[in-house]
């Protein structure tokens, strides 16, 4: 160790809490909902650094609200009760023991994992599924299929699309200082449960909680050009063109929509950011060095 670093060490550290100040003071109060998943959650280090943003977020003003997937998880968990994950279009086929596997591992593994996270980092969290006050209202999803007439369906079981959220649990859990971590769970009208997308309720949940951020933990640095270089930025319109001619694809077609529509509807700015970096939270909201890409609202 040099010399200088005792003393430079301090001061590196003052500049950077210096640097967060005009973003903690434009973003006090403002509601922030944050996508947590991949690497993120399963890195032991990584999930340390979430937690510990989360924490922080929170006790200087803003209100972050997690919503959070578990696909490795509950593939680990499929893969012992002898069943194998199948997706079309980006979204998990789900028949009813799927279903089953969903909720135990969405609802109570991850969930509880998250809060307990959270909560022994200072914070104060409160776990949530949409069937809690049946908060996210949901029906079958039917997925049209690609290149085929209008109505030609594809039926991938208990999947869910939101026909409603009802702010008023996550308000007054963020009035009482509680930080809501939400399992992306909806109930239909006859108190049936759907597996929904957790980038798809994210997004759905900023537009009806008119957040000012949106933020998506992924694994991968950011949107990619077809040179797989980083897109800092990009509009909506780039975007439709990424889609239509095959550049995004796959997973990443929920994300991007879920993004789209919030920045469409509301919310100010959505950041598709990289998970695997620790405290990406952190720099993305409070500092000037970006670890993704942000789309602006409409």
């Amino acid at each position: 160790m040099s010399a200088t670093s005792p003393a430079t060490a301090p001061a590196l550290k003052a500049e950077i809490l210096a640097e967060a100040l005009p973003y903690i003071r434009r973003f006090s109060n403002k509601t922030i909902v944050i996508k947590y998943g991949g690497n993120a959650m399963t890195d032991s280090r990584l999930k340390d650094c979430f937690a510990r943003d989360i924490v922080l977020l929170k006790l200087v003003g803003l209100n972050p609200v997690v919503v959070h997937g578990g696909g490795p998880q509950i593939e680990h968990l499929l893969t012992r009760v002898g069943k194998k994950g199948e997706f079309v279009q980006g979204l998990r086929v789900t028949d009813a023991e799927t279903m089953d596997v969903v909720e135990m591992v969405l609802g109570g593994q991850v969930n509880k994992e998250i809060v307990g996270l959270i909560n022994q980092n200072g914070g104060k969290a409160i776990g949530l599924t949409g069937r809690d006050a049946n908060f996210i209202r949901a029906r079958k999803l039917l997925l049209q299929k690609k290149d085929a007439p209008q109505g030609d369906v594809i039926d991938i079981g208990q999947v869910g699309e939101i026909t409603q959220i009802d702010p008023s649990p996550i308000a007054l859990l963020d009035k009482a200082d509680f930080i809501p971590v939400i399992a992306p769970i909806g109930v239909g009208e006859a108190g049936e449960t759907y597996n929904i997308n957790a980038d798809i309720v994210a997004g759905k949940l900023a537009e009806v909680l008119k957040a000012e951020k949106l933020v998506l933990l992924t694994n991968t640095p950011g949107v990619l050009d077809k040179a797989g270089q980083l897109l800092t930025g990009i509009t909506p319109l780039e975007i439709d063109a990424m889609v239509a001619d095959g550049t995004l694809s796959g997973g990443m077609l929920p994300k991007i929509s879920s993004a789209l529509d919030a920045a469409r509807n509301g919310v100010a700015s959505v950041h598709i950011i990289d998970g695997r970096v620790e405290h990406c939270l952190l720099l993305e909201i409070l500092t000037d060095h970006g670890v993704g890409t942000m789309i602006k609202g409409s």
